[in-house]
């Protein structure tokens, strides 16, 4: 008899932090978008430091020790988002010049935009999310220097976008692992 034990197989943390990105984007967009107005915003702020940004931190530890460098950096660096996010809305959004904002989301499209290179070689529906994300803030950004309000609302359209397509690869990810075979295809 064998005194090793079989290796314990880890839990796949990408669908929670997937379900966690996009549901802070989700209700963040709705505001954008304007179908809600900023007096939602708490709902958001409390969202984004519970759900996006902690349970996208912990899938990002949990990346670690499969080796997943894209799914580390992804994961810890958004979750790190939404607390900038919501620390910035909490303390001191009414002091930052919009340009000042505009330089935030734009960074934030530009290390977004390099992620998606990286996902060239991940599934499809990896790649349309990180698609729609960094031209989503390029949006926001462009709305922020230029005060052109359609610009905002198109950003909040893209992240609609993008928040649909992360709960698309949460959902097929948890659905495909449980039936064991490909119940929603990711490409």
């Amino acid at each position: 008899m064998s005194s090793e034990s079989a290796p314990k197989k880890f839990a796949n943390p990408a669908p929670l932090g997937l379900a966690g990105f996009a549901l802070t984007t989700w209700l963040l967009s709705i505001i954008n978008v304007g179908w809600f107005d900023g007096g939602a915003m708490p709902m958001v702020l409390a969202v984004a430091l519970a759900f996006g940004g902690t349970a996208q931190m912990i899938a990002g530890v949990m990346e670690m020790p499969s080796g997943n460098t894209f799914g580390t950096t992804a994961f810890i660096s958004y979750g790190a988002f939404w607390w900038s996010f919501a620390l910035f809305l909490e303390f001191g959004h009414d002091k930052v010049p919009a340009s000042f904002v505009g330089w935030y989301l734009f960074m934030w499209g530009v290390f977004t935009f390099y992620m998606w290179v990286a996902t060239l070689k991940k599934p499809r529906a990896l790649q349309l999310i990180f698609l729609a994300l960094w031209i989503t803030f390029f949006l926001l950004a462009a709305g922020e220097w230029t005060g052109m309000s359609a610009l905002h609302v198109a950003g909040g359209y893209g992240g609609l976008l993008t928040a649909a397509l992360a709960f698309y690869l949460s959902a097929a990810e948890v659905i495909n692992d449980s039936h064991q075979r490909t119940v929603l295809p990711v490409g």
